[in-house]
């Protein structure tokens, strides 16, 4: 039998090894995918007689974001599917089946409908299993070791970034080399490795039993339906972030392929240089969480709501400086890739003041039979984020030749959404009142 309730200790959760290792090696598994997918449908994608099907600029960006937001909207239908019948870990087990079975598809089929197929199975997947991961991260915390959850969320997102940072790297250059096939068959390899670690720690883990009648008598709460009106005004604001951070996978490559991409006298590939953002990570996550928190939690009530805010004004000038190169690119100059990574610098630095708090934060204001649910109204704002970048590169399609958005036109229109977002969020935030929900907990044996 699974213990069905975290265990009462002040150390660090059993299971929270597997976690760590599942998330690296599934994270490596999307990241790797995703990193030379929209070089994929500019340069190599092909029809079922082995002829060149190439997709445009804005075409392919459409397709990416379209994507992007399909994974990130499917966390609710995991999010249900948890909470009401299978539970976390069960749903996780499963949907990563369907995962591995999106990435066999884009291994084997390089046509639009296998693309199409296998981003598809890829978004379920994916998407799915998103926000019972991170729930079931916080459901092996008690009230003895609660404080620790800020540390293990770092380490969460230090595993995301340490497996996406290599993928990001590897999959380019095995495009480049060996082709498709090869480059998206790694991703599933590391796919199904994620599964299997993941049963592994079945034993030492929490299984938060699902319990339909009181999720529904929760979720009909008027005091949680306050705080999801409340959390939903907030996750419109943080969407417009993400519309901004995906780029990094769609335009931003596109933009680096018109560069001077020489590193240390190495020329990276377009699609490489989406490494910097994980390398950043890894470098800024102790940075902040041991000297700039601290340093600036002296001087001011550092609240998660505060830190959000400080993120979307950081996040401003990393669209400035890419509208800056583009201004350079079409007076036919080749702006050296540094200013690039200066814009990741701001980017990155943005996702973690807003990413990571709105992770920890969307656990603790969950009550504990809607915690999936919760998350998956969180990872929404990105699914909402990516559907404005997406619908944005539609219409520049459909208005070839005619659309004001053309060169740095299109950086700045981006400038002027995340800045009206920043002065409107903090009006908005003040006006929120939440409560922090844990799980209770069982005596360690």
């Amino acid at each position: 039998m699974f213990r069905t309730s975290p265990i009462a200790t002040e150390k660090m959760p059993p299971g929270i090894p597997y976690i760590i290792g599942n998330e690296f090696a599934e994270r490596f598994s999307f990241y790797g995918m995703k990193a030379i997918l929209m070089v994929f449908m500019t340069t190599a994608m092909v029809t079922h007689g082995g002829a060149k099907d190439l997709m445009t600029e804005a075409e392919a960006s459409k397709w990416t974001h379209a994507f992007i937001s399909a994974v990130y909207f499917t966390p609710l239908l995991g999010a249900l599917l948890a909470d009401l019948w299978l539970g976390k870990y069960k749903t996780i087990i499963g949907l990563s089946l369907i995962y591995c079975l999106g990435h066999l598809a884009l291994a084997i089929d390089n046509t639009r409908s296998g693309l199409f197929f296998g981003l598809t199975l890829i978004a379920i997947g994916s998407g799915g299993i998103k926000p019972c991961v991170s729930a079931h991260v916080g459901d092996q915390f008690g009230q003895r070791n609660a404080h620790l959850l800020p540390r293990i969320y770092n380490w969460f997102y230090f595993a995301i970034n340490s497996g996406s940072l290599l993928s990001m790297i590897i999959t380019p250059w095995l495009l480049k080399v060996y082709g498709p096939h090869i480059a998206f068959a790694l991703p599933g390899v590391l796919m199904f490795i994620a599964t299997i670690l993941f049963w592994m720690g079945r034993q030492d883990f929490a299984h938060i039993v699902p319990e339909r009648k009181k999720f529904l008598h929760e979720l009909r709460q008027p005091a949680f339906l306050r705080t999801l009106g409340a959390l939903a005004v907030l996750y419109v604001f943080v969407a417009m972030f993400w519309s901004l951070f995906d780029q990094t996978a769609s335009r931003w490559v596109t933009q680096a392929e018109k560069m001077d991409r020489h590193l240390f006298g190495i020329e990276l590939l377009p699609s490489q240089l989406q490494s910097v953002n994980p390398v950043l990570v890894v470098l800024l996550i102790p940075l902040f969480s041991l000297w700039i928190y601290p340093a600036v939690g002296r001087l001011v009530e550092l609240t998660p709501l505060r830190k959000i805010a400080f993120g979307f004004f950081v996040a401003i000038p990393s669209f400035i400086i890419p509208a800056w190169i583009e201004s350079q690119i079409t007076a036919g100059l080749l702006p050296s890739v540094w200013w690039q990574i200066l814009a990741y610098l701001f980017i990155t630095t943005a996702e973690i003041l807003i990413s990571i708090t709105c992770l920890e934060f969307s656990y603790t204001q969950a009550p504990p039979r809607l915690k999936s649910f919760v998350m998956a109204l969180y990872l929404c704002s990105v699914s909402l984020g990516n559907l404005f970048t997406s619908l944005v590169n539609a219409w520049i399609e459909q208005n070839k030749g005619s659309s004001t958005l053309d060169g740095a036109a299109y950086y700045w229109f981006f400038v002027k959404c995340m800045a009206i977002t920043a002065v409107l969020f903090v009006f908005v935030a003040r006006f929120y009142r939440g409560q922090t929900h844990m799980q209770s907990e069982q005596p360690e044996k």
